[in-house]
């Protein structure tokens, strides 16, 4: 099970299963046109943390909305995980992180830069009213699997930016090989799926997910005022009308109900 997205741009995914049919997907997709040199990491979950198997055509598979970025014309300088350290401690670089706020929110590097965006397609302007900050300086950027990167660092090469750097394989990369004595990164990393969050050595960290606004929660979310299970928490009780509320407390009572019967509810 799993989401697997397709564009011009390449193919990407996350998928979870026995080994048996993870690399009979994988052995499929290496046919594929120019997908023979196709790039993947492997971690574990604890159970299967996919409700269903989707397959979608899409424009982009990151939308930034900028059509004059293209990540299979240029991108910027790959560094491997075993290098990001010195990159990112030199005091001419700057480190800027890529992801969403609320993903950012739960861990990052040592003295990344958080945009503060709620969406990818908001960097673009964020970079223009920020740009000026950055003169003279290299640019190093990072995202959870390296493909935000790969459109990120395209852009500012667009834009006159010389030195832009990205890292390799990501944040689930560095996680994997950098020993945790080592690490330069501080607390989880967000992962799309029903773990939530990883940890040094992709363990599955402590978070659960607000199903009111699909934002990461800690343990110690889950008592504060505005969290009720499968509808609210502290950072969306007021976003969220009435009669969401409404419809989302149906959809947990359906979801106990379903867990009952010893069903599985796809909501």
């Amino acid at each position: 099970m799993g989401t697997i997205l397709i564009a011009s741009e390449g193919i990407n995914g996350t998928i979870a299963g026995p080994r048996d049919g993870i690399d009979a997907v994988l052995n499929h997709i290496k046919t594929l046109p120019d997908c023979a040199g196709l790039e993947w990491k492997e971690s574990t979950a604890s159970t299967q943390p996919f409700h269903r198997m989707k397959v979608r055509l899409k424009r982009e598979i990151v939308t930034m909305g900028q059509p004059e970025v293209d990540p299979t014309a240029a991108v910027g300088r790959y560094v491997r995980p075993e290098d990001w350290n010195a990159l990112i401690t030199d005091p001419d670089v700057a480190v800027i992180d890529t992801r969403n706020d609320y993903e950012v929110a739960i861990g990052t590097f040592d003295g990344a830069i958080d945009p503060g965006t709620k969406r990818f397609g908001d960097f673009p302007a964020w970079w223009e009213d920020n740009k000026d900050r950055f003169k003279d300086k290299k640019i190093a950027m990072f995202c959870t699997g390296g493909i935000r990167c790969e459109k990120s660092t395209n852009f500012l090469i667009g834009q006159g930016v010389d030195e832009v750097y990205h890292l390799q394989g990501g944040i689930l990369k560095y996680l994997e090989e950098v020993p945790q004595e080592q690490s330069q990164w501080n607390g989880e990393c967000f992962v799309f799926d029903g773990r939530v969050s990883v940890g040094h050595g992709l363990e599955e960290g402590p978070h659960s997910l607000c199903h009111g606004c699909r934002r990461p929660l800690a343990p110690e979310d889950l008592k504060r005022s505005g969290y009720e299970p499968g509808v609210s928490c502290h950072q969306c009780m007021h976003e969220t009308s009435d009669a969401d509320k409404a419809r989302f407390r149906e959809r947990q009572k359906q979801i106990g109900l379903a867990r009952s019967r010893g069903d599985d509810h796809l909501g």
